[in-house]
């Protein structure tokens, strides 16, 4: 009871923090009825909305949350500086998550030497929920990571999933993006050429 009451604190604080107004095409944190499809596999096509970029957190370090690794290690975002990061916090009942993981996966290949893409799942049972969900799935980089209290997501503040953060080599946000977006599609490759360098 007292994550969701956490939860639910977390959306009524979050104010507009975006630098350019668009449809949100996420989910809030507190909404853990499965959405209709979400167990489905996810065509790799781009979801109906754009989510909103915000960069007020430009220069913040990356939080310190521990959170559990693809083999139950446990990991934190500063594990991996050294190459550009992009983190995607997701859930199985989020129906535009599901809709972009595919995208997420073929930026993780196409640019795969020069930006890791990691995908956090903020399920609240853990394993056990996202486990039988990723066997369905065909991904060929993507990793289950998971942060089933949240942690991660609070740290981030944004009240939403689907939200994706962009760090630089040295672990300093360049911008987020609050909603679903099409990873693979122009206009993440626009917002990601920057940092990765054309």
């Amino acid at each position: 009871m007292a994550p969701l009451l956490g939860m639910a604190v977390l959306i009524a604080g979050c104010g507009d923090k975006q630098s350019e107004p668009a449809p949100q095409a996420g989910e809030p944190y507190s909404s853990r009825e499965p959405a209709p499809d979400a167990e489905a596999k996810a065509a790799p096509t781009e979801p109906e909305s754009t989510g909103t970029l915000d960069i007020t957190h430009r220069g913040e370090s990356m939080p310190a949350t521990i959170f559990d690794g693809p083999t139950g290690a446990k990991v934190k975002l500063a594990d991996f500086k050294g190459k550009p990061l992009l983190v995607n916090l997701w859930a199985t009942w989020c129906g535009p998550c599901v809709a972009e993981m595919p995208t997420l996966d073929a930026l993780a290949v196409r640019e795969a030497a020069r930006l890791q893409v990691m995908v956090v799942s903020q399920d609240g049972e853990g394993r056990a929920k996202v486990d039988p969900w990723w066997s369905k799935q065909s991904f060929k980089l993507l990793k289950p990571y998971l942060d089933a209290k949240s942690d991660l997501g609070f740290a981030f503040n944004s009240g939403m999933v689907p939200t994706t953060v962009l760090y630089d080599a040295e672990g300093k946000e360049v911008w987020r993006v609050i909603g679903a977006m099409n990873w693979d599609g122009p206009r993440a490759n626009t917002l990601i050429s920057g940092v990765l360098g054309g």
